[in-house]
């Protein structure tokens, strides 16, 4: 093995070896992701450098008896998601994987998180004697970026009703085909005269037709009759609802929420990319 390899496993036996504290895990697999890793599932894979196979994998968020943070990485994503929710449901569930089904630890956590293991020094990262890979860390939070905007659009997406109650209508222009504002001469049409905004729609028409990567699409329950879009792109990002309007967020325009209506063209596009979407199951 390289050096890399062998920091890696050792990283792994340690892990094994001093039980970890678990304090929250996460899905990575084509339908569900942290965003804050990358557009798509293929390339949040990437950024652990692991393989993206289709079933997935599960991310273990906790600490060693040292306070260090570990992200282990673990095959049965059955088992995380099992976990999940149950969490999301106020029971308790022990995650304890089962050494076999681990495939790595790394160190740091991708996120921030708000809560730590008792009775153990605060989080912290390990001593990795600047062998293997970097410690993960979270995106700053005073920055913007790709990262802070997929966290943003994520945010849009699970407080959708709160977000769309601070929209006026009457202030953004309804999309008309192929991104085009539908009265261009309105000032309200602002919105889809963005050129960040019409690149966004036209790539994520482009979608319809060229399939992207696993994960770039992901829909999730919404109602009975509509599902939430979770769309990105280069530099761009989408919150929608197959029933309502589409919010945007552009690497250009650090901490701006840009509604673009429904208009004549924006029904058929969402219910496209949803047909599209890999869905949770």
């Amino acid at each position: 093995m390289s050096d890399g390899e062998d920091t890696m496993a050792g990283a792994k036996d340690a892990a094994a070896d001093d039980a970890l504290l678990v304090l929250t895990a996460m899905l990575l697999t084509p339908a569900r992701f942290p965003s804050v890793l990358g557009d798509d599932y293929v390339a949040a894979c990437g950024a652990l450098a692991l393989e993206p196979y289709e079933e997935g994998y599960g991310l273990v968020l906790g600490q060693d008896g040292e306070g260090a943070r570990w992200t282990v990485v673990v095959e049965d994503a059955s088992q995380v998601a099992v976990a999940i929710a149950a969490w999301d449901c106020g029971m308790e569930h022990d995650l304890s994987p089962d050494e076999r089904s681990m495939v790595c630890a790394l160190p740091g956590w991708p996120m921030d998180l708000a809560v730590s293991a008792p009775g153990v020094p605060d989080p912290h990262d390990p001593e990795t004697d600047g062998e293997g890979p970097a410690p993960l860390a979270p995106p700053d939070a005073e920055a913007w970026g790709p990262a802070q905007r997929r966290l943003g659009a994520d945010e849009i997406a699970a407080q959708w009703s709160t977000w769309r109650e601070q929209i006026d209508d009457a202030q953004f222009v309804r999309a008309g085909a192929e991104g085009e504002p539908e009265d261009a001469s309105s000032p309200a049409s602002a919105p889809a005269r963005h050129p960040g905004v019409r690149k966004a729609l036209s790539e994520a028409d482009g979608y319809t037709k060229t399939p992207p990567p696993p994960g770039r699409i992901r829909s999730s329950y919404a109602s009975a009759d509509a599902r939430t879009l979770r769309v990105d792109g280069p530099g761009w990002s989408m919150v929608a609802r197959t029933d309502d309007i589409a919010l945007f967020l552009l690497d250009e325009e650090p901490g701006t929420v840009i509604p673009v209506g429904r208009g004549a063209a924006l029904p058929g596009l969402l219910t496209a990319l949803d047909e599209l979407a890999v869905h949770p199951t």
